[in-house]
């Protein structure tokens, strides 16, 4: 089937300028132009029977319809979005880089709360909604681009429901507690706008949990591991670290053109050592701690003044915003300071540059540097770091990298450093200088292994495949009634089978869910049900439920049917003794555990503590709805925390929060069940998360039929709306013929 990719982002990957009266463009610079340019030109594996880049062009519509023809060559076609100055400007200069980009760099005091950027922002963002919508089918795939658009997916999702979509963010996710000082409303159409994707991408998992943990507190979202039900869908978040076109540094060293110009890098450098850096101009990069640390190591190392020398590149970026023109003046001053008073009529410190670097340029540079020094106060990736060790093809050179980067999670053989550190910076810069050629290898070697395996191509190959999965988990994850040809097919393969499996969930499928857990006992026609099932010799009836073994056995202990209590952490099967799952041993945590649960009982009413020989929950069905939606999102944020390195589980259910031992899930018992005997039919039902594990355990078995009970997505086959009519459902097998009527022709 035909289908397109579109590929969004702020601006489209060209630049416009007007010389001699003429309209011309050269291709955008940047970590994203680059990265989806490499990905496009070298993928021939794709399905894609058209590639369209959309944004932004910088020119009004008269002046793009002059150029259109010229413009439409390359990897892809373009498709503009128009929009007015004043109100780009606000949208882009205001909203998107006077608020997310310092507060999502964890610069909250740079940031601008202003209701008219806002608006701007939303308000360009329909615009890009409104020009996709006209192109794009429910077929083919929007692959959107970083914080300027970060509310257009659910956009789209209104507009075209069925749409693929996926959304990559190239700068960092900041923590919850940054990231709510944004107004709660401005909170929530980020939040659910970004919802409105498949598969949202960052390039760390700290930055993934970042937003999962934002989404829980701020959306009270489900979030199991890096899946979110959210409006009935399921959307995985997951780290996909941007890379480089590693081929293409890795062999640019040898070209003639990049040799010609290095040799002259080579005659300016001379005898010195060489550290350099580039950058954007951004207060963000830490060019300023740089420069001080380079002071320092000269104030610390006056063996070394006169023997080396820092080449600075500064690119210019959004010259409008006065931030960034505070910092230039800062770093012109400091320079100019330096130069003069530590520099000689034959020796300059500091050799500065403001302006852009061509890419010959560039590599020359890298491959002629003793080492570079790369040290942002944050950054999402920072691609300069891994175009710098895919260039060294001689495994020379050293790289010292901010630990505040994102390319430092992969980097580990650079020489970290903390980039408010000004001490750190000199020592490391010291390190590096006198590392010996032997140790620059090792370490080069491991670094370009790295980027090597997980260069442009894989990172978009991977994007692309995780997309795919999330849309089949999305096709199985859904809400179907159950209807009358669904009925007469289990009711007529039940009919007709020699060995059935039964497996119910308690509270909330066999049995409405009770205030108190203790008044949940099962009523007359329960027990009435089971008998009647549990009675026909074909018939393995097994209740596995979170409940404790004590009350199992009390409740349905006489009943000829298996009971799996605490979600697996205790079995007996039919009326045989129970058997432990878990060790006894491993509940040493429960006294720490508990002591947190009660503190939240005492800030939330209502709420208590269910104590299991195996398990903890903390019920909040009683409180208030707020009250208690607030102290469980807490409440779980705290025990994800507490339990990070315990062999723990923490599940986030129907309002109960329960911590039990790893290892333990009704999927892994209804597992152990399968391999104990061979069944022809397999009814299983329930109406909880935990209940998801048996329906997924139960996915590919042969004869299974799943049911969750109530209205929620599910991986479960069918859905039944009450534990009412799971009791009318269960009396119509109880009164099934053995020998049916053909129902089904």
């Amino acid at each position: 089937m035909k289908k397109k990719l579109f590929i969004v982002a702020n601006r489209l990957p060209i630049t416009i300028e007007i010389t001699e009266h003429q309209y011309t463009y050269r291709p955008s610079s940047g970590g994203l132009v680059s990265a989806i340019t490499t990905y496009l030109s070298k993928n021939d594996k794709d399905d894609f029977t058209e590639k369209v880049w959309a944004g932004v062009p910088g020119c009004n519509e008269a002046t793009w319809n002059s150029i259109t023809p010229v413009s439409q060559t390359g990897d892809f076609k373009y498709l503009p979005v128009f929009t007015n100055a004043k109100k780009y400007e606000l949208y882009y200069n205001g909203f998107s880089n006077s608020l997310l980009w310092p507060l999502f760099h964890y610069f909250p005091s740079f940031a601008e709360y202003r209701t008219t950027n806002f608006d701007a922002y939303i308000s360009v963002n329909k615009l890009f909604a409104a020009t996709l919508a006209s192109q794009v089918t429910a077929n083919d795939v929007v692959w959107i681009h970083d914080y300027h658009l970060l509310p257009l997916a659910a956009m789209l999702r209104e507009m075209i429901p069925g749409l693929t979509i996926g959304l990559f963010l190239h700068i960092p996710f900041p923590a919850y507690e940054i990231f709510r000082v944004i107004p709660k409303h401005w909170q929530r159409e980020i939040l659910s706008g970004m919802m409105g994707a498949d598969l949202i991408g960052f390039h760390t998992v700290e930055y993934a949990s970042y937003f999962l943990s934002s989404v829980e507190m701020t959306m009270k979202a489900k979030c199991d591991g890096n899946i979110i039900t959210w409006q009935n869908r399921k959307i995985k978040v997951e780290s996909f670290p941007v890379s480089i076109d590693f081929e293409l540094f890795n062999n640019a060293s040898e070209r003639e053109d990049i040799k010609l110009i290095q040799q002259n890098y080579l005659t300016l450098k001379g005898d010195n050592k060489m550290i350099f850096s580039v950058d954007r101009l951004d207060y963000t990069k830490g060019i300023q701690n740089r420069l001080r640390g380079f002071k320092k190591f000269l104030d610390k190392n006056p063996d070394y003044i006169g023997k080396v020398v820092f080449a600075l590149i500064v690119v210019p970026s959004r010259d409008g915003i006065k931030k960034y023109a505070e910092r230039k003046k800062e770093i012109d001053e400091f320079i100019a300071n330096l130069n003069s008073t530590v520099g000689t009529l034959s020796w300059q410190p500091i050799i500065y540059q403001y302006n852009h670097l061509s890419f010959e340029e560039l590599v020359a540079l890298y491959t002629t540097c003793d080492l570079a020094l790369i040290t942002p106060l944050r950054d999402g990736m920072n691609l300069v770091a891994k175009e710098f060790v895919a260039s060294r093809k001689d495994e020379r050179s050293v790289l010292v990298l901010s630990e505040m980067a994102g390319a430092a999670k992969e980097l580990t053989d650079a020489l970290l450093i903390n980039p408010n550190d000004i001490s750190e910076i000199a020592a490391m810069i010291k390190q590096a200088i006198e590392m010996d050629t032997d140790e620059q290898a090792q370490r080069m070697q491991a670094m370009q292994t790295r980027i090597k395996q997980y260069d442009v191509v894989t990172w978009a190959t991977d994007f692309f495949d995780q997309l795919q999965e999330t849309k089949k988990l999305q096709v199985e994850f859904n809400i179907k009634m159950i209807d009358s040809f669904s009925r007469a097919t289990i009711l007529k393969n039940y009919a007709r089978a020699k060995k059935r499996l039964l497996l119910f969930d308690y509270d909330g499928t066999l049995v409405p869910f009770s205030k108190q857990p203790a008044l949940a006992s099962p009523p007359d026609k329960v027990i009435e049900i089971l008998s009647q099932l549990s009675a026909i010799p074909e018939n393995e009836v097994v209740i596995i439920s979170g409940r404790d073994s004590a009350t199992l056995e009390k409740w349905l202990g006489k009943l000829p049917v298996g009971l799996i209590a605490e979600h697996g952490a205790k079995m007996r099967l039919k009326q045989l003794s129970w058997e432990n799952k878990v060790h006894a041993d491993n509940n040493h945590w429960m006294h720490s555990i508990e002591a947190i649960m009660n503190k939240y009982v005492s800030k939330c009413p209502n709420s208590f503590i269910e104590k299991k020989e195996f398990a903890l929950a903390w019920h909040y069905r009683n409180a208030d709805i707020s009250q208690g939606d607030l102290r469980a999102k807490e409440l779980y944020e705290n025990l994800i925390e507490q339990t990070y390195s315990l062999p723990l589980s923490v599940l986030n259910g129907h309002k109960v929060i329960e911590v039990r031992n790893k290892g333990v899930s009704k999927g892994i018992s209804t597992l152990e069940l399968l391999s104990k005997d061979k069944y022809d039919f397999i009814l299983c039902m329930g109406d909880d998360q935990t209940d998801e594990d048996m329906f997924k355990a139960l996915t590919d078995v042969d004869n299974s039929y799943t049911i969750k009970v109530g209205q929620d997505a599910t991986f479960a086959q069918y859905n039944l709306q009450s534990p009412y009519l799971v009791q009318s459902f269960l009396d119509t097998i109880i009164s099934y013929p053995k020998e049916p009527v053909d129902l089904i022709k």
